[in-house]
Order: C-alpha cells, then sequence, then structure tokens
C-alpha cells in the first residue's frame, strides 16, 4: 500500500480496505488462473494496480458514470477503478471465461458492488457507456474499430465521453490514422517510478 497512499494520500478506510486485500488475494488468484507473470507479481502494486490508477489521476468520473473495461483479463484497470469510484459502474469483458470467473470471485471477495464481468468478445459486445478503458490489449487502430459502438455521446464528467487506453513504448505508428484527435498524458506527470517513464494514457473523445 505504500505507493498507493503516496500518491492517493486521501483513499477513505473502505477504499484502502479493498486496496490492501485485492494486494492480498491476487498471488493466490493468480497460481489458479495465471493472468499475471510469476516476475510480476511481486511487483503487483506498480506495474498493475497503480498503473491503472494512472485514469484517476486524469480522470475523474462523476455518480453515475458507465465504463466498460475491455479485454479486462485479472481486472485491470477495472478492479482498482472500481474500488477508487464506488459510484460508478464497471463492466468488465474478456473473452475467456476463466478470467471473467476470476473477476467475478475478486469482484465478490472485494464486496464491489458496482462491477458486473461478461464474458464476451469485445466486437461482439452489446452494451454501451459513457467510457472505454483498456490496458495493453491490442494495437490503437483496431481497438478503436471494436471499442467506436460502445461509447455513448456526451459530456456528463470534466471529460468528454470517449476511449481511454493505458499503452507503452513507441506509439508514433499505431496512432498515425488519428494524428490530432488522441490526446496523449504521460503517466511519469504523476508517478515517479522508473516503470512508468514509457507509460502513457492515450484518449480519444467520442
Amino acid at each position: 500500500m505504500q505507493l498507493i497512499r503516496k500518491y492517493f494520500p486521501d483513499l477513505d478506510q473502505e477504499q484502502s480496505g479493498r486496496f490492501e486485500k485485492l494486494q492480498e488475494i491476487i498471488p493466490a488468484f493468480n497460481r489458479k488462473v495465471n493472468v499475471i507473470s510469476r516476475k510480476d507479481v511481486s511487483s503487483l502494486e506498480e506495474r498493475h494496480i497503480l498503473h491503472s490508477l494512472a485514469i484517476a489521476k486524469k480522470f475523474q468520473f462523476n455518480k453515475n458514470t458507465s465504463v466498460i473495461d475491455v479485454g479486462t483479463g485479472g481486472g485491470f484497470p477495472g478492479i482498482p477503478l472500481a474500488i477508487m469510484f464506488p459510484e460508478v459502474s464497471f463492466t468488465l469483458v474478456d473473452s475467456i471465461g476463466k478470467k471473467i470467473r476470476l473477476v467475478q470471485e475478486i469482484a465478490e471477495a472485494l464486496k464491489l458492488q458496482n462491477v458486473t464481468a461478461i464474458q464476451e468478445r469485445m466486437e461482439n459486445l452489446q452494451h454501451t457507456a459513457d467510457f472505454v478503458v483498456s490496458r495493453a490489449v491490442t494495437a490503437f487502430p483496431q481497438l478503436h474499430r471494436w471499442s467506436s459502438k460502445l461509447i455513448r455521446p456526451g459530456l456528463r464528467n470534466p471529460m468528454p465521453n470517449g476511449l481511454i487506453s493505458l499503452k507503452g513504448g513507441e506509439l508514433k505508428a499505431e496512432l498515425e490514422p488519428f494524428k490530432n484527435q488522441v490526446e496523449l498524458f504521460p503517466i511519469s506527470t504523476w508517478f515517479e517510478e522508473s516503470f512508468f517513464c514509457t507509460k502513457m494514457i492515450v484518449y480519444l473523445k467520442k
């Protein structure tokens, strides 16, 4: 919890308790369903939870906002964001059944009432929401093609509805089709650890 408290000092008791429990239960769950690489389990707080929470540094979701996390895997970024924004509705989607069952177990263990987990391919999903979030799912043009129909137009939050993707590495080629449409926010703006030096939030408003 050291890093989470460092960057989010105003967490209430319930949020702090859930983040602590999340760090306790993920290693055991991961032994059943390998959704995090073994070498990353020891860096769970930094590389998975805090990385997910970078979105909360730039985006503040108001009460009753809806968010779809596509390709959620083990529940990232959806689960940490659901803890951070308990009055926001999160739908976590993955095509692999064992991953979705794991997400359901995590949500139940944390008593998260604002999380729904669905097994479905992104391109077949019939839901819509204010925002779609993702983390290391696929190249941005493909992600945009699949997720565009899932996002309702609107402005009920400080930032307009849209697609929010956590990305790393060289992005110039995959973002070229969008030119000036996308906004890039370096995560190193908020987090000083070296892991975040090349990490970005890529945002495309609806």
